[in-house]
């Protein structure tokens, strides 16, 4: 890539490869809910046979799992900070190949949803890890291309899983009926095992001559034992809680977004917790006004990446797309979009970061550009076209803008925060981010059931997403000054 040839292969550009993976692996298992379960409900198999509003058990589905994913998000970066970024990131990809696999196996709604609750549990812990081990072990001049870069893992991993998750259930219909739901589960989750392995393996860090590293440093140490304990007692209690809320508000017979607003208010609930308990961690994350405009503006980019990726399939196809695969390739290219998108705005946003303002600015002209493509796209299937040429190119284009704005506001956020509490601040804007993941796919869900189209659910999209451009252009950033030297940055 940029300027790889003139320098070499160096250890960092092996860190962003390795996380690529990582992330692919991570968004199949993930985005392997929504294919999945548009398959069951068309073909009303298993807990979906004869169900009254199956879009809304579905999405419900969907927010269980970011419900258990948004709660791990602040204790993932605080494990990293204690027991370093490496071993919580492997911890992270065996906990997901293994639940994945489970998931295929068990049968019935209830086991269906413990294990995808486990699921976000144990994925919940990478992101805040990913980004801050490539800022720790990149030069500062390519840290947000880095970013982009293994976030392009991210793109493949929603092609792959939108394209590949209808393939192999197509495939496995001969042998397995009406089980062949559970096939792509068994693959997926070996694939993550794999690439487990690989990590554990590869993702090390390199001494560099002259510098010598510091063993205590969440970027260098890695503790598996004492980071899967912690990581483990965490998740059980989240646990208890997601299912505990699902369980009663079932019995109490609450709607799914009734629950999914329950499931919500845990995120206000936790970081209250958080500030009574480890205040002096948690309020310099608080009380940046900057800061904390970036984590409510990660709440549409959420709910946008959750309303497309678990719902895509169901939207091109309601609007004509065609069959299962014909919606699914269509709906591909959204997701394509990324391996172009997320590189490209991490290498825009580092061109910009010594300008005042430089990365926000490059981020509210994507996030406007962004808005206005959604109400366009929307606009056109709400006309009743559904040219599929004409919505791949809406769709590659919208992600274009949409993958390349999140290296830049990634990128943003690690300049407004110091060295040692990186992890905790990506835990802290994730946390509050998956508010978005949480609601998108149960009410995008179930007002496609009440108004039988997916108009609305599309507007309301755009609406959230002008929202988030107010926020961003609220921000003033200014980079912190950082304390301590990372070895990519000590030999620069």
């Amino acid at each position: 890539m940029w300027k790889l040839r003139k320098e070499g292969l160096q250890r960092y550009h092996t860190i962003w490869g390795l996380l690529f993976l990582g992330w692919f692996v991570s968004y199949i298992d993930r985005v392997a809910t929504g294919p999945i379960i548009t398959y069951m409900i068309e073909n009303e198999v298993s807990f979906f046979a004869d169900v009254a509003n199956p879009h809304a058990i579905g999405g419900l589905i969907g927010s269980l799992f970011f419900a258990g994913f948004m709660l791990m998000q602040f204790p993932g970066g605080y494990l990293g900070d204690r027991f370093g970024y490496r071993a919580i990131i492997i911890l992270s990809i065996f906990w997901a190949g293994i639940a994945t696999l489970l998931t295929g196996i068990v049968g019935g709604l209830i086991a269906f949803i413990l294990f995808r609750v486990l699921l976000g549990l144990g994925e919940g812990v990478f992101y805040s890890n990913d980004r801050s081990y490539i800022a720790y072990h990149s030069p500062p001049k390519k840290v947000g291309l880095g970013m982009g870069i293994a976030l392009t893992g991210v793109s493949l991993g929603l092609t792959a899983g939108t394209l590949g998750v209808p393939y192999l259930i197509t495939l496995a219909e001969p042998f397995m009926n009406h089980n062949a739901w559970r096939f792509p589960f068994f693959v997926t989750g070996g694939i993550t095992l794999i690439v487990a392995f690989i990590l554990l393996k590869y993702l090390k860090p390199k001494a560099t001559p002259g510098v010598a590293l510091d063993s205590s440093s969440p970027g260098i140490k890695a503790q598996f034992g004492k980071g899967f304990l912690y990581m483990t007692l965490y998740s059980a209690v989240f646990l208890v809680i997601v299912m505990g809320i699902y369980f009663v508000s079932v019995k109490l017979g609450l709607s799914s977004i009734a629950i999914a607003i329950i499931l919500t208010a845990l995120c206000p609930l936790l970081i209250l917790y958080l500030y009574i308990t480890k205040k002096s961690e948690i309020k310099p994350l608080l009380a940046n006004k900057n800061l904390f405009l970036l984590y409510l503006f990660f709440i549409p980019i959420m709910w946008h990446l959750w309303f497309y990726g678990f719902w895509s399939v169901s939207i091109v196809k309601d609007f004509g797309g065609g069959a299962l695969m014909a919606a699914a390739l269509v709906a591909s290219f959204n997701g394509l979009a990324g391996l172009i998108g997320f590189p490209l705005g991490g290498k825009i946003s580092d061109l910009v970061s010594d300008r005042p303002n430089g990365r926000r600015n490059v981020l509210a002209v994507l996030t406007g550009v962004l808005t206005i493509l959604i109400f366009v796209f929307a606009a056109y299937v709400m006309m009743g076209h559904n040219n599929p040429v004409v919505m791949s190119i809406m769709l590659f284009v919208s992600g274009l803008f949409f993958f390349a704005l999140q290296p830049v506001a990634h990128a943003l956020a690690s300049d407004l925060t110091p060295e040692k509490s990186k992890g905790s601040m990506f835990g802290m804007l994730n946390l509050v981010a998956e508010i978005g993941a949480v609601l998108s796919p149960v009410v995008s869900g179930v007002v496609r059931d009440s108004t039988g189209s997916w108009g609305m659910p599309l507007m309301l999209d755009g609406a959230l997403m002008a929202a988030g451009l107010v926020l961003v252009l609220a921000v003033s950033s200014q980079k912190v000054r950082q304390t301590t030297l990372s070895p990519a940055k000590a030999g620069r």
